[in-house]
């Protein structure tokens, strides 16, 4: 019998109603500032369709735009002001960066009660006491599909496959403050398929193309596909897979796809996290 599919589209437009009617009941304006440097096309495109996203979540969003000539001075000058600024309750910062700009320095100056996107280091180890309403999007979405799907996370076996620091290292340890029984893998650790074959959950976010087999997977498993990768398909053109091999849908008992899994429920989280640092 196939996976169920953990629909990341339904959920997070479940919640992105959810937000709205907070923001309604609240009666206060909510709003998001963005910081876009250069003119990459993919960061302008998600810039714009974030702004969509926004206004129907009720949401104001503000886009600070610098030229692409612009150094780290420049930059951190911008995100510096902003953080001083009391209209500005929700920032985030739009990548790629210009070259030569270290992304995580930047990152770090962002007011950690501002920082929607919760990539700020003391919003990262602030995962480790609990405090979930500003850590990492993609964390924020993944232990919430997990709970969709009604398992009971304590005592359950669960392994997290890519141990970076804004997504597979604060997943682990999401999972661990639901009293899960986790192991955080990453491209040094040994018999991982054998690891994965004794898991209640599997999460894949490595970023590599169909890394995890149907047999590293335990009949009625739930597994998350984090991964977003793009390689050429059969008849040459540009694809979306993700970390996870398809036919693994023949083994798990829940599934999430790519795309349509993970990365609608980000989103949905960066707005979750929008209100809650707006409302505060």
């Amino acid at each position: 019998m196939p996976a169920k599919v953990i629909d990341g589209k339904a959920i997070g437009a479940q919640v992105r109603s959810e937000i709205r009617s907070q923001i309604e009941n609240a009666r206060r304006s909510v709003r998001l500032d963005a910081v876009l440097v250069g003119d990459d096309r993919a960061a302008s495109i998600y810039a714009q369709n974030q702004a969509k996203t926004c206004a129907e979540a009720g949401i104001e969003y503000h886009l600070h735009t610098l030229p692409s000539s612009s150094d780290y001075s420049d930059i951190a000058g911008r995100i510096l002001l902003m953080n001083t600024e009391e209209s500005i309750k929700a920032m985030m910062l739009h990548l790629p960066l210009p070259a030569g700009v270290d992304t995580e320095r930047v990152q770090s100056l962002i007011a950690p009660e501002k920082d929607v996107e919760g990539v700020n280091p003391a919003n990262i180890g602030n995962v480790v006491y609990g405090r979930r309403s500003l850590v990492p999007c993609t964390a924020l979405a993944v232990l919430e599909m997990i709970e969709s799907t009604g398992i009971a996370l304590r005592g359950a076996k669960c392994v997290v496959v890519g141990a970076s620091n804004i997504v597979g290292k604060p997943i682990a340890v999401l999972l661990m403050r639901s009293e899960a029984t986790v192991i955080s893998a990453n491209k040094f650790t040994m018999n991982l398929s054998a690891l994965t074959r004794e898991a209640d959950v599997v999460v894949a976010a490595a970023g590599v193309p169909s890394l995890v087999k149907p047999d590293w997977i335990k009949p009625g498993a739930v597994v998350i596909d984090v991964g977003i990768n793009r390689i050429a398909g059969a008849d040459g053109k540009s694809i979306t897979v993700g970390d996870v091999d398809p036919k693994v849908s023949d083994v798990a008992g829940w599934m999430s796809p790519v795309p349509g899994g993970v990365g609608p429920m980000t989103v949905a989280m960066l707005l979750r996290n929008v209100a809650e640092a707006a409302l505060r």
